[in-house]
């Protein structure tokens, strides 16, 4: 199926998804029992609706096969739940947008890959860390801290810095830090190898590996064991050191792994 058809067969299902997303009952409904089964009574305590109105968005999602009834109990099917499942995930994506819009709206999403970008979701517990005008460098400070307590780092690297460079290298001469692996494109390796410093501390270096593509990077994204941080391009080209998005769980870390295996 090419892209065109693709699009076709989308519109024709919108009416479907409307159905649902339009109507704030048969939404919750779904969302409730996706917890587990549930009766009438316990619906109508949740969402705190009469039994009519329950009853009627009950009704209409049986009729479309998304729940059925096993005795007292409303459950959702296998489409239900797979729909629901769907539902979910859009909700979560929505308000990790939402709550990091200005990180998102700003910024080139080229090196992102679409799937990457459809499971936005897995950073809903991101934080956005921006300088301001009394504090240029609080992005920075930020990123500097959290590499600080690593063990291990991986960092795509889209950008000769050598106040970046200068950081890792203290690291990487103190006790912590054990493992560095860069990703960096050809144009920032042959700018590491024809500075003599960098390529003793850096190339030179055992516990440091690096990964030549061949690519300009569109990203910058660094991950350890405890956390990822991300930093993007503006979409006229010029590296965005400014805002950076941050966080700590499983989840997000998850996704700065896939996103790094993938360049």
């Amino acid at each position: 199926m090419n892209t065109a058809e693709s699009k076709k067969e989308l519109t024709k299902e919108f009416s479907g998804i409307k159905y649902i997303l339009t109507s704030g009952m048969r939404s919750k409904l779904l969302l409730a029992i996706y917890d587990g089964p549930k009766n009438l009574d316990e619906l109508r305590k949740e969402l705190k609706k009469p039994s009519a109105t329950i009853l009627h968005g009950l009704k209409e999602l049986e009729t479309i096969n998304l729940i059925r009834k096993v005795q007292k109990y409303y459950e959702l099917t296998s489409n239900g739940f797979l729909l629901t499942t769907n539902m979910v995930k859009l909700i979560e994506n929505w308000y990790s947008i939402k709550k990091n819009k200005q990180f998102w709206n700003s910024h080139d999403l080229d090196g992102i890959p679409d799937d990457l970008l459809k499971d936005i979701y897995l950073l809903k517990n991101a934080e956005y860390v921006a300088s301001t005008t009394s504090d240029l460098s609080n992005a920075f400070n930020t990123y500097i801290k959290l590499i600080s307590k690593a063990k291990k780092l991986k960092i795509i690297l889209p950008i000769y810095s050598e106040n970046h460079f200068k950081h890792l290298i203290k690291l990487l001469n103190g006790k912590k830090l054990k493992e560095l692996e860069l990703v960096v494109s050809e144009e920032i390796l042959n700018s590491i190898e024809e500075n003599e410093l960098l390529k003793k501390e850096l190339i030179g270096n055992k516990k440091v590996k690096i990964k030549c593509v061949e690519r300009k990077l569109k990203v910058f994204l660094t991950y350890s064991e405890e956390f990822m941080s991300l930093t993007l391009f503006f979409k006229d080209g010029h590296y965005d050191d400014s805002q950076l998005l941050t966080a700590k769980d499983k989840n997000a870390i998850k996704w700065a792994k896939t996103l790094e295996k993938s360049i």
